[in-house]
């Protein structure tokens, strides 16, 4: 439960580096440009956290995940690409909560697949549907409070189906998710082949709009002073991914995806209060903002009291062993992985010498982006920077030590 409200608050900081950058580039090369600050990332922290042998170790015992892991990463690249046309059709605000209800395809792919709150009875079921069901009501007041109607209603109608198939997309990579953990593979492990799909579908998708090879390059070299948020905000998206992935290896995707999307309250925290988005708006738009926010916090409440009862825990453990019986896996130990157990860890040698030499490329790099990097003249408000940084730093370093106690990270 924590690190699904952790993944919100690092998920929802991921979007103001976007905010950054006034350049008047294309959403394609913004989007390839955050991939590869992802793709450093998750390379460098599964790395720092666990090493390079851990992770090939243990896609070796797994290896018919590895393409699960490859389409898991394409099928987010896509759903990237439809927020870019929704948001250029219906705006971020009112695009933002309708791609949201992945949260919704999540708790069905779950309940479908993998046996998610069977047997569970009628309370889990009120609190992780209601609870849903409410961040989804909360998002839309937000975005009532935020909309302003000046598109067509061709390009209305465009956006709105561009945030319903990123929504379906996004609910529907959850299922490579959930398939991999209930066959004891680390999230760590899983994640770094992710991103392959994710960078290869989504440099062919920037290449297909950009004309070409060329025009792209050409593109990203005059992105050069701005690449440095880009992949900051990649590192943040990866940081919160990573917390997302425990949420769903431990709890489940239907209760762990739609605590996740408590980013939204945290996008909004970075738009009003550092870039002052609702400053000059009436009443009743603060009013819906509040609103809002309060009913998606009481939906994360509701989610977060869901305790997995023992008829849904049996129910798990049939989907484990249907998991483990079709690609000849260890039920025993699939189980114990669920529980927070390492067993790998402790058959791996320790970090390597190229481990470090990974984690000081991907530090050269971020360190080379920001000799150059110019600030936009955007107006911020340093004191609520401070205090949203603050806060993410402690969910992290909680939910950090929480995991690495419990779990060792695995």
């Amino acid at each position: 439960m924590l690190s699904g409200l952790a993944a919100g608050a690092w998920l929802g900081a991921a979007e103001a580096p976007t905010k950054l950058v006034t350049l008047g580039l294309s959403p394609f090369v913004i989007s390839l440009a955050m991939v590869a600050g992802v793709f450093v990332a998750r390379w460098t922290l599964p790395t720092l956290l666990k090493g390079t042998s851990y992770v090939v170790v243990d896609l070796g015992e797994k290896p018919h995940l590895i393409v699960w892991a490859v389409l898991a990463g394409a099928l987010w690249a896509v759903a990237n690409t439809l927020t870019v046309f929704a948001i250029r059709d219906v705006g971020l605000s009112i695009a933002f909560p309708l791609w949201n209800t992945n949260s919704l395809v999540g708790v069905f792919w779950g309940w479908f697949f993998f046996r998610e709150l069977r047997g569970a009875g009628w309370q889990p079921w009120a609190k992780v549907l209601g609870g849903a069901l409410a961040i989804f009501g909360g998002a839309t007041l937000l975005a009532l409070a935020t909309s302003h109607s000046t598109f067509t209603p061709q390009r209305s109608l465009n956006g709105i189906l561009a945030a319903l198939g990123a929504a379906l997309l996004w609910g529907t990579m959850y299922i490579p998710y959930r398939k991999a953990y209930l066959s004891g593979m680390n999230p760590l492990s899983f994640v770094t082949v992710f991103t392959v799909g994710e960078l290869g579908t989504m440099g062919a998708l920037a290449v297909a709009f950009s004309g070409g090879v060329g025009p792209l390059m050409a593109e990203l070299g005059r992105a050069r002073p701005a690449l440095f948020w880009l992949f900051l905000g990649g590192f943040c998206w990866v940081m919160g991914d990573l917390f997302q992935q425990f949420a769903a290896k431990y709890i489940g995707i239907g209760r762990g995806i739609p605590l996740s999307n408590t980013n939204q309250l945290w996008g909004l925290a970075w738009g009003a209060l550092v870039f002052g988005e609702l400053a000059g708006q009436s009443a009743s738009t603060r009013t819906l903002v509040i609103a809002g926010s309060l009913v998606m916090i009481l939906g994360a409440l509701a989610i977060s009291t869901a305790v997995a009862p023992a008829g849904e825990q049996a129910s798990r453990q049939v989907a484990v062993e249907r998991e483990c019986n079709r690609y000849g896996l260890d039920v025993s130990r699939a189980l114990r992985a669920l529980e927070g157990e390492d067993e790998l860890g402790e058959r791996v040698a320790a970090r390597r010498w190229w481990d470090w030499l990974i984690i000081a490329g991907a530090v050269g790099i971020f360190l080379w982006l920001a000799h150059g990097t110019e600030r936009p003249p955007i107006a911020m408000n340093g004191t609520w920077v401070l205090v949203l940084v603050a806060a993410m730093l402690g969910l992290m370093v909680v939910c950090g030590v929480s995991l690495w106690k419990r779990t060792r990270f695995s």
